[in-house]
């Protein structure tokens, strides 16, 4: 098994490699707002013809790029979930997990304390098994395309605080898992559920406000036209504005990015400073009316009820089959019930690959919240061709037009070309209403 393991580790990025193994087209469009000729408004505006001449801003070459990047993480996907159970089967196959249970049984008496402990191992484990996968996914693979600016030294120390922040997190979350395991017998994925539901509502929050600056630092926003058009938004929408910042997120990505998000009476409203170098006022209220969306229509409490209920399948499914799995394979592998610790390496093989078959319908639940989002922010910026020229943006790494199977499948946000067409029918729709945007910063 081990060398099954070893060998998915070796031939995964080579295949890989092949689909972008040219890369030298400039991925990113120039800095400002360049609105094309048909797409300007006027008596002869069309909204085809409008949205074809935004989709033209791509070259040939540009979309190709995009299209390889994109189309690539499908089979992430797919790879990931393998690379995962492999993992999963040497920590089974060779005796670490049954070795990290023990020690834990050794080290306290306590229960809770036991599973905590067994679950830290777990977690430092399986990423020290999967990190040929994660340093070709997350490092290899992004400078390839030229979406990383990170070194090697400043990507792993990013890797570890990562790691840190996940192995706290995620013990102490396992520890209460074994507690609903024990206590509440075949009824335990339930518990499950609503531990979920906890962990995306607790993630959700803390991460902008306590996480991010872990990694970037955050400063106020300085006066000028870009804080006083994210002010006057805020306080049109009712959003607080004592805490305005923008990170230096370019140390990191060439990627754009701006969240609004909240927690315990504490609003943050941050722009990386990607945003603001690379792009027009217009295209900052875009993204930022698009972002407020998310906070003004509850969508941390929202998507995580939604999501929590797609978790519920894929925990019950674990809950029908973990059994059968421990009968036929637990007494080879010296696991006891499903209350052993030791025996979590098959119940999160069952669990990652049911949350695979889910991926349509998680990504779907998304997508609609982000579609959401996006109707919010062009009635709140009402700035179209903002809107249009950061989807064209988003499109140099994102396929820009799918067909609909692979939209429903694989997409997670509204298509390049869905958010180009929604800005020009609402440039047609609210033609005399909505003052023209100037081109350039």
């Amino acid at each position: 098994m081990r060398r099954l393991f070893l060998f998915l580790l070796a031939i995964v990025p080579w295949f890989g490699g092949i689909a972008f193994a040219d890369s030298a087209t400039v991925r990113d469009l120039p800095p400002g707002l360049h609105v094309p000729d048909a797409a300007k408004p006027g008596p002869e505006f069309d909204v085809d013809r409008a949205t074809d001449a935004w989709l033209g801003l791509l070259s040939p070459e540009q979309r190709q790029l995009s299209d390889a990047y994109f189309e690539g993480g499908y089979w992430l996907q797919l790879w990931d979930v393998v690379v995962s159970v492999a993992a999963f089967a040497v920590l089974l196959g060779t005796g670490l997990s049954r070795r990290m249970r023990d020690l834990a049984e050794r080290a306290v008496r306590w229960r809770y304390v036991q599973a905590v402990i067994y679950g830290a191992l777990f977690l430092v484990a399986l990423y020290g098994l999967r990190f040929p996968w994660t340093l070709y996914v997350g490092f290899f693979r992004e400078h390839a395309y030229g979406l990383s600016n990170l070194s090697f030294a400043e990507w792993l120390k990013e890797e570890m605080i990562g790691l840190a922040i996940f192995v706290i997190i995620g013990a102490v979350a396992l520890g209460l898992l074994y507690v609903a395991l024990r206590r509440a017998g075949a009824r335990w994925w339930l518990w499950g559920t609503g531990l979920v539901f906890a962990l995306l509502v607790f993630v959700a929050l803390i991460t902008p406000v306590f996480l991010a600056p872990l990694y970037n630092d955050y400063k106020p926003l300085p006066d000028g036209p870009v804080r006083d058009a994210v002010f006057s938004l805020a306080r049109a929408n009712e959003i607080p504005t004592e805490h305005v910042a923008w990170f230096d997120n370019s140390k990191q990505t060439t990627r754009v990015s701006a969240n609004v998000a909240g927690l315990l009476g504490v609003t943050l409203i941050s722009l990386n400073d990607n945003l603001l170098e690379k792009t027009s006022l217009p295209e900052i209220k875009a993204v930022l009316g698009h972002e407020m969306g998310h906070y003004v229509l509850n969508h941390i409490w929202l998507l995580s009820i939604y999501l929590t209920l797609l978790y519920a399948i894929a925990l019950w499914v674990v809950h029908a089959t973990f059994d059968r799995a421990l009968a036929r394979w637990g007494p080879r592998l010296g696991l006891r019930d499903r209350a052993d610790p030791a025996a979590l390496p098959l119940m999160a093989a069952i669990l990652v690959v049911m949350l695979l078959l889910l991926t349509p319908f998680t990504n779907s639940t998304v997508r609609t919240a982000e579609a959401e989002a996006d109707a919010f922010g062009l009635n709140a910026a009402r700035e179209p061709e903002g809107f249009a020229m950061a989807a064209m943006r988003l499109s140099t790494y994102r396929k820009l037009k799918p067909g609909p199977v692979e939209e429903f499948v694989f997409y997670d946000h509204p298509s390049g070309y869905d958010r180009v067409r929604r800005a020009t029918v609402w440039r047609k729709e609210n033609l005399a209403g909505a003052a023209r945007s100037g081109e350039g910063h």
